[in-house]
């Protein structure tokens, strides 16, 4: 999958642009605030019909502007037997927000996850690390939801049914019956979505710790471990054991709402033992299993995000990354970086000719 053009018209700072791409390495670089990240928001936007960024469209909207539109055409296929593809999103203040694949509006924007697969690693991973589980479950969910449609249906039935409990228990309700019903609903979803995670974290360690090591980390034992309720038996019985106590909290509290990835360095959690490079290493590393996966069960090579990629990683880190990222395992990938001097010369040292250097400043593109 190439994008080959991007439009963005009043999204965040960027008032306008129209760029063009190479198939292989395209860089942004530009002080902080210029516009970097908000052109990687925009090719990540047209994969998810939403931010990375967790903001409103509202928001996202470039000032004194009342909407903005992100259009996208990219190449399928190998160059012989090629396709064109056009997705297109558009937001006006006030009115339903438009997306569309060639030109044909999408009435459930959850049909589209998985068209334009893409992966991307930023700054905000490191919530991954730190943050709350709902943020590691996100990262799973993100995952396989672009190359299993059963997977999204389940988890969208699963929210809804733990909604249907939680506003029970909230208002009260005692009917074990209706309960019951709703709890087996549950279970029927949650069994789909425990066992499709047990896949993919299988398949997700053995590449991790390959990309770690690839890295220039090969000396440091990381690990990644799947914890969840449903290892102890099934959900029907555990919903039915903690009802007491969950009308008392007001929530669930049992379920694949509350899984979690356990993630360590040399046997200890990695965000009280790992430096900032490890940390950093690990998330990358991450993203690049991530990356593997994708393009072994969507059939073709993820889009790759990489912003602010140089922050707290050492010279020999980054030189293999660059070099990984250009070799014939990856496909087309965008690079932001802060110094364009830095990142002209890495790319020319390590990619030759197959990279396009763009500079961003206050939101326009050269």
């Amino acid at each position: 999958m190439i994008l080959e053009h991007l439009s963005v018209i009043g999204y965040r700072n960027v008032s306008q642009a129209n760029l063009d791409f190479c198939p292989k390495i395209n860089s942004f670089a530009g002080l902080n605030g210029a516009g970097k990240t908000t052109l990687l928001d925009a090719v990540y936007y047209l994969s998810f019909c939403k931010s990375s960024l967790g903001a409103t469209d509202t928001v996202l909207t470039a000032h004194g502007m009342d909407g903005f539109m992100i259009q996208g055409q990219y190449r399928t296929g190998s160059q012989n037997e090629s396709g064109v593809v056009t997705v297109s999103a558009g937001y006006q203040q006030n009115r339903r927000k438009h997306f569309s694949l060639n030109r044909k509006e999408y009435s459930r924007y959850s049909d589209h996850i998985g068209v334009i697969p893409l992966v991307v690693s930023s700054p905000y991973d490191l919530d991954l690390i730190g943050g709350a589980s709902a943020d590691r479950r996100k990262f799973m969910d993100m995952i396989i939801s672009q190359y299993d449609k059963e997977y999204l249906s389940a988890l969208i039935g699963y929210t809804h049914a733990l909604e249907q409990r939680n506003a029970m228990l909230r208002d009260g309700q005692t009917d074990a019956d209706l309960y019951a019903a709703v709890e087996y609903n549950m279970e029927i979803h949650a069994n789909v979505i425990y066992g499709k995670r047990c896949a993919f974290v299988e398949k997700l360690v053995p590449l991790f710790g390959e990309c770690y090591s690839a890295i220039g980390a090969d000396t440091e034992n990381v690990a990644v471990g799947y914890l969840s309720c449903m290892s102890q038996g099934g959900l029907c019985a555990q919903l039915e054991q903690s009802r007491p106590k969950d009308i008392i909290l007001g929530y669930t509290s049992k379920g694949v709402h509350r899984d979690d990835l356990e993630m360590t360095l040399g046997g200890f959690a990695v965000r009280k033992e790992a430096s900032q490079g490890q940390k950093k290493s690990f998330l990358i590393a991450l993203r690049f299993a991530q990356y593997r996966i994708l393009k072994q069960l969507c059939n073709t090579e993820p889009i790759l995000l990489l912003d602010d990629l140089f922050d707290k990683l050492d010279d020999r880190r980054v030189s293999n990354i660059i070099k990984l990222v250009s070799g014939n395992d990856f496909g087309q990938i965008f690079i932001t970086d802060t110094i364009s001097d830095r990142l002209d010369g890495m790319l020319e040292k390590y990619c030759g000719g197959e990279y396009r250097l763009f500079v961003v400043e206050n939101g326009t593109v050269k």
